[in-house]
C-alpha cells in the first residue's frame, strides 16, 4: 500500500477541509427545499451500507482492516458487494455528501470528488493489487462484473 492512513480518517480530514471551506469560502452558498430531507436520506444509507457491507464480512469470517488487505481470506462477492466491490468507502462518500448537504456550499462537491479520487488512488487501487494477487482469475472477474463504487 502506498499509504497507511485508515479510511475513516482520511474521511473526516475530508469532512474539516468541507467545514474550513463552507466557513471561509464567501460563495457558493446554496438552499432547497428538502435538503435536509436529502441529507438524512443519504445518511440512513450510508449508516445501512455501511453496517451491512460489514456484517457482510464478519459473517464471511475474514478481515475487514484497510490497512493490511493481505489478512482476507475469502472474498465477498454476494449481497451488496454483487452491486458496488467497495461499499464500506461508499457509505463514507454518502457521509460525506450528507455532511456537504448540511454546510451548504457547493463547492464542497469538489471535496468529495477529492476523496473519490483519494480513496481511488491511495487505497482501492493498492487494496485490488494485492486481492488480484491473492485471488487471481477469480478477483478478476469479479471486477469485470461489478462496479467499483456503484
Amino acid at each position: 500500500m502506498k499509504l497507511k492512513i485508515p479510511p475513516i480518517l482520511v474521511t473526516f480530514l475530508f469532512a474539516l477541509f468541507m467545514y474550513l471551506l463552507a466557513e471561509y469560502l464567501p460563495v457558493g452558498y446554496f438552499e432547497f427545499f428538502g435538503r435536509y430531507y436529502l441529507m438524512y436520506l443519504l445518511c440512513f444509507l450510508a449508516f445501512l451500507i455501511g453496517i451491512v457491507s460489514l456484517f457482510q464480512f464478519f459473517r464471511a469470517k475474514t478481515s475487514i482492516d484497510p490497512l493490511a488487505p493481505a489478512k482476507v481470506s475469502r472474498l465477498v462477492t454476494s449481497g451488496l458487494y454483487q452491486y458496488s466491490r467497495n461499499p464500506m468507502y461508499l457509505a463514507l462518500l454518502l457521509l460525506l455528501l450528507a455532511w456537504g448537504l448540511y454546510l451548504g456550499n457547493a463547492f464542497n462537491t469538489l471535496l468529495a470528488a477529492g476523496f473519490v479520487f483519494y480513496m481511488n488512488t491511495f487505497q482501492i487501487i493498492p487494496e485490488e493489487e494485492v486481492l488480484t494477487n491473492k485471488f487471481g482469475k477469480e478477483f478478476l472477474k469479479y471486477c469485470v462484473m461489478v462496479r467499483r463504487w456503484f
